[in-house]
């Protein structure tokens, strides 16, 4: 399984099953066309939440690809 793990506003976020280009090119993309887009993220630490972080340009945002795949 994928995870990436998103800090945004200094808070640590992560979106499950996910690919990490595709990702980036979709916040990419909304900060190109100067559009805000809602993202759904969970949040916390063992039962996580399902939350929305607001993508838009300004809004500082950090992706971190994390591989949880078992070698």
């Amino acid at each position: 399984m994928k995870r990436i793990d998103i800090v945004y506003d200094g808070t640590l976020y992560s979106v499950g099953g996910a690919e990490y280009d595709e990702l980036k090119s979709r916040i990419a993309a909304a900060h190109d066309e100067g559009r805000s887009t809602w993202l759904r993220v969970d949040h916390g630490e063992g039962r996580a939440r399902s939350a929305e972080i607001l993508i838009a340009p300004g809004i500082p945002i950090s992706l971190v690809a994390i591989n949880t795949d078992a070698d």
